[in-house]
Parts: structure tokens; C-alpha cells; sequence
């Protein structure tokens, strides 16, 4: 690329990084979409200082995704009045920071880190979708 073609690229904004989750959910099986009636799916620049600590992260670059609420496996169809909805959060700079280090293109990125939150949402733990990846290579 020449200066002038680099000087109008520009990094994914928070709603560049939207659209490529909503497409990546859209994409998703519908037997696998009707049991996420409900959750919500955020995209924030970092994670708040709160997660950082609850998640005993050491940089704000840690945490690419992040699931809280109460997977279907602990009882997500028993929620109370006044409790928060079932929430995914994509956390952008920490995706584009590993986008820059990675052979893998943003929308594989993006599309993997949803995925990986609502097996969250799924009552999945993270040694159990390590155990999936693992079978499916």
C-alpha cells in the first residue's frame, strides 16, 4: 500500500465491530439463537475496572469477551423481577489488539469471542469448549 492509501484506513469503531457481531449472530443456527431469547449483546471499548478486578486481570488487554448472568444450566428461565438481563460484552481495543497479532481475519475473531460467550450463556465452562475445539480439529 502507498502513504496516501495508508492515511485512509482507519481502526474498527465500536460500531464496525456491532456489525460484525450482529452478523455473526445472524449466522448462527436457529435452534441455537432461540435459547438466547433475551440476552444482551454490548460492544465497549475496554472492560470496566470492576470486571478487570472481578475477572484478576492484569491489563485492560486481558479480557476480549465477557459473559454474566445466569446460564441456562444454573436456571436462566427462573430470573427475578429487578435481575439484569443475561449479557454478552465484546470488548473492541483487546480484539483489535490480538487482530493485530493474529493470522486470523476480525470477523473470525469477532465471530469466535461471541461464540465462546454464549457457550457461557449455555451453562459451558471454558475447559469444556477447550474440550469441544479440541474434538472438532
Amino acid at each position: 500500500m502507498t502513504r496516501q492509501e495508508w492515511s485512509r484506513i482507519k481502526a474498527p469503531t465500536l460500531a464496525d465491530i456491532e456489525a460484525l457481531a450482529d452478523a455473526a449472530y445472524a449466522a448462527l443456527p436457529q435452534r441455537f439463537t432461540r435459547l438466547c431469547e433475551g440476552l444482551v449483546i454490548r460492544v465497549e471499548d475496554f472492560p470496566d475496572d470492576e470486571t478487570l478486578d472481578d475477572m484478576q486481570c492484569d491489563s485492560e488487554f486481558d479480557l476480549l469477551g465477557l459473559f454474566r448472568g445466569r446460564g441456562l444450566t444454573q436456571g436462566a428461565h427462573l430470573s427475578e423481577t429487578g435481575e439484569q438481563p443475561n449479557m454478552i460484552w465484546l470488548y473492541r481495543r483487546p480484539i483489535l489488539d490480538y487482530w493485530a497479532d493474529s493470522e486470523d481475519t476480525l470477523e473470525a475473531i469477532v465471530t469466535h469471542v461471541l461464540v465462546h460467550e454464549i457457550g457461557h450463556h449455555f451453562g459451558l465452562t471454558d475447559d469444556d469448549m477447550e474440550e469441544i475445539e479440541r474434538r472438532a480439529e
